[in-house]
């Protein structure tokens, strides 16, 4: 086991060099050997250490079943943070790592460089340990029951913060119910804070508020301090990983097209040429059942450097995301070639519906944007004059999903602890949702 660990460190010293040479700027990397357990359990948390949860336990019986199955298999899991950290799966050949850690440095570039990882915490491993202990601590005072159903509220609607504001740092509690305010953690921030988590500042008059998260930190009624300090948590913790949301397509598009020239740039054997080519070809294989965001992200990207060099690939890798990467650079003959088209479910059967190169590509855009999730805003909180919520959904074009709609409702509820109402389009109707004690009912204002 010393050997491997020695001969791995010393092939990943000698692809850092490639790769450096290459024009790839990235963090220092500590590769790690795990086995396919402990791999799959990262997986699951999205991190090496975090907060306990059942729905974390679900997502590791879900991944690790498809690899008991060999229906798939995560080969890296890579940290976005400085320095940075890559867990290696056990059991990989060494063309296999090889291939591995080309990817892992490019993945490394694209988090130091691009604009939209420029806001994300470099210590998040540290914080997130932090958070997880204070959870604990929490569970231990509060019960883990009361703690576990304000988790579930709160992971239900994680999404619905607004990844334009910074994340900065978690205002830790007190033995008493004051706050201190957080030190600003990157230039120019102090000019962007909406103030204290709850305090003397409020945030500011606007009609919408795209993060609900804040919005229930602020002015939630119902919540206990402790409760707000758990919002705030999973808030920090979604922001952190919103950037990976927001750039799935092009990350990892990125990192398999730099993957393929370090290999290129190596004295690789014969036979590691013939393996390198089928694991390649494995990964960027088109799915049957989805969208294969390696095969679409690395297409896109060699159809650039057919036509570009690689300083203007630098800088698309510095300011772009999914959604606008797709919509500046998927073209007529990328989709003709790719063979793209849009399709949906009628009845038992699925059917083609659009092969015209503009619509599909203005269709994957739109499933991309706010992370595929429907955008929802907090409009009043004394809505009514009787200090419920009103969270407003902003309707383009896709109607809410009215099951998930009104179990989610019911949990802003308990949250907010009083009235919450969410208003919405449904059949071409405007309608609202009222959630009260649990209870969701709707009407339709005139």
């Amino acid at each position: 086991m010393d050997y491997e660990v020695k001969e791995l460190n010393k092939i990943a010293a000698e692809i850092e060099i490639v790769a450096r040479n290459l024009g790839l700027d990235f963090y220092p990397v500590h590769f790690e050997v795990c086995p396919a357990e402990a791999i799959y359990t990262f997986g699951a948390y999205g991190m090496p250490v975090r907060f306990t949860h059942w729905s974390f336990g679900k997502a590791f019986y879900r991944l690790k079943t498809q690899y008991d199955l060999n229906l798939s298999r995560i080969y890296e899991l890579v940290i976005n943070s400085n320095p940075s950290y890559a867990f290696l799966l056990e059991g990989n050949d060494l063309t296999q790592n090889k291939l591995v850690i080309g990817h892992v440095y490019a993945h490394v570039d694209f988090f130091k460089n691009n604009r939209y990882f420029a806001r994300t915490p470099r210590d998040m491993i540290e914080r997130m340990a932090a958070h997880a202990q204070q959870i604990r601590e929490y569970e231990l005072q509060y019960g883990l029951e009361k703690v576990e159903q304000t988790l579930d509220a709160v992971l239900a609607i994680q999404e619905h913060v607004d990844p334009r504001e910074h994340i900065g740092e978690r205002k830790k509690q007190k033995k008493g119910p004051s706050v201190k305010k957080a030190k600003p953690t990157l230039p120019y921030e102090d000019l962007l804070d909406l103030g204290e988590i709850h305090g003397e500042k409020q945030l500011p008059e606007k009609p919408e508020h795209e993060d609900v998260l804040l919005y229930l930190i602020r002015y939630a009624p119902g919540l206990d301090e402790w409760q707000r300090d758990i919002i705030s948590m999973i808030r920090e913790e979604f922001l952190y990983f919103y950037p990976q949301i927001e750039t799935k397509i092009i990350n990892e598009g990125w990192a398999t097209f730099w993957h393929s020239r370090i290999m290129r740039e190596l004295d690789l054997a014969e036979g590691e040429v013939i393996d390198f080519a089928l694991m390649h070809s494995q990964v960027v294989q088109p799915s049957r059942g989805g969208l294969n965001p390696y095969y679409l992200g690395v297409k896109i990207w060699e159809s650039l450097g057919e036509k570009f060099d690689t300083s203007y690939l630098f800088e698309l890798r510095e300011s772009e995301n999914d959604v606008s990467f797709i919509r500046n650079h998927l073209t007529r003959d990328l989709v003709e070639k790719l063979n793209l088209f849009n399709f949906r479910k009628v009845g038992a059967q699925w059917q083609v519906t659009d092969t015209d190169w503009e619509k599909v590509r203005d269709n994957l855009v739109q499933s991309l944007v706010h992370g595929g999730n429907p955008t929802i805003v907090a409009v009043d909180r004394d809505y009514e004059g009787k200090g419920g919520l009103l969270l407003r959904h902003r309707h383009e074009g896709l109607d809410l999903d009215i099951a998930y709609l009104e179990k989610t409702l019911s949990l802003v509820q308990f949250l907010w602890g009083k009235s919450a109402h969410l208003e919405t389009v449904l059949d071409g109707k405007k309608v609202v949702f009222d959630c009260q004690q649990g209870t969701v009912s709707r009407k339709y204002p005139a």
